[in-house]
């Protein structure tokens, strides 16, 4: 699926943003990105509005509990399964308000992948769920049954196309063998890329389905699988380009064999926390450049397939670099259109 339904220089952001006022964070993520906002994700609440809890308030006949090791499987919802409903409640309430006042082309949801997910909650006897192969099967349709409910009362409440993006940032320590047992005393032994393929390839599937538009997959790793995410049919794949100047030549010919398939990439290029000299727009768009530099690409293409966001969430910033962070990716969106002289 090669259109997109944002415009060329659109901008978008991760996911997290810092407080905790939906309301707040709304108008921010509308008013600075008003081509693609996304849902703001507002973790400082603490357990249950973080990308795991988020992701358990979709699951359908399934539910979770708060245990000290994390999350883990229980028999039926309790107080803190239905705290995660309340949270995502909330924050659909917000952003449907603050879009209702804006126009924008397709609105964002983010949703963790079935592998982040299901190596971030436990079964009932402490192993994490991805090392059941039933389980993880289970949570899988279980996660994408609700992802589409999930999607239909967006697009009905905003009256816009929904954008499903997948995180995935555990998906590099799964595929290398060196996820921690819940006990922290072992090692989950790694998932063949095949495995991880099939299961991936399943929920972006669900999502296409659910909302007829490309998916987004989203890792902020240091190396990111980016040949993995593309075979299992991520439309658009959105990663920290500032990571990438001294990326290995295997995963920067990954990156160009996807754009040249027709890929999109959402390009991570302004920092997640407040930095030490507010940043020019130059800086901002640098990792970008650099990135189309290396491979060989004309910089038009960033206009035609990238998207500039933040380097990953920005519940770590202040609310005022949050701001200015979405601000400055906005800017440099319609940079890749109409570039300065000076690039």
């Amino acid at each position: 699926m090669s259109t997109m339904p944002w415009p060329t220089g659109a901008a978008t952001g991760i996911g997290s943003m810092p407080g905790a006022d939906p309301a707040e964070a709304a108008a921010v993520v509308v008013g600075e990105l008003p081509d693609l906002p996304h849902l703001p994700e507002l973790p400082a609440r603490g357990l249950g509005a973080d990308l795991i809890g988020r992701a358990a308030a979709l699951l359908i006949d399934l539910a979770i509990e708060v245990v000290p090791s994390g999350y883990r499987v229980t028999a039926r919802p309790g107080a803190d399964h239905r705290r995660a409903v309340d949270l995502m409640r909330w924050d659909l309430d917000a952003f449907a308000d603050a879009v209702d006042l804006a126009a924008p082309a397709a609105v964002k949801v983010q949703v963790a992948g079935p592998w982040t997910l299901a190596a971030g909650i436990e079964l009932p006897r402490g192993h994490r769920v991805l090392t059941d192969r039933g389980a993880l099967h289970d949570f899988t349709e279980s996660l994408a049954e609700g992802l589409t409910g999930h999607v239909d009362e967006l697009s009905r409440r905003t009256g816009h196309p929904v954008v499903v993006q997948l995180d995935e940032p555990s998906l590099p320590t799964i595929l290398a063998g060196a996820l921690s047992t819940p006990s922290g005393l072992g090692t989950v032994p790694a998932v063949p890329e095949s495995d991880a393929r099939e299961i991936l390839e399943r929920m972006v599937t669900a999502a296409r389905a659910a909302t007829g538009q490309p998916v987004i997959v989203h890792c902020c790793a240091t190396r990111p699988p980016v040949g993995l995410l593309r075979s299992a049919g991520a439309d658009a794949i959105a990663l920290d380009a500032t990571l990438l100047d001294g990326a290995p030549a295997a995963l920067a010919d990954e990156i160009g064999e996807a754009w040249d398939a027709g890929a999109v990439f959402l390009l991570g290029v302004l920092p997640t926390v407040d930095p030490a000299a507010p940043p020019s727009l130059a800086d901002a768009a640098g990792p970008a450049l650099r990135l189309v530099d290396r491979l060989g690409f004309p910089r038009t293409l960033l206009a035609e397939r990238a998207v500039p966001t933040p380097a990953c969430g920005l519940a770590g910033a202040t609310a005022g670099w949050a701001k200015r962070a979405l601000e400055l990716c906005r800017d440099v969106g319609k940079a890749f259109v109409e570039p300065p002289e000076s690039w």
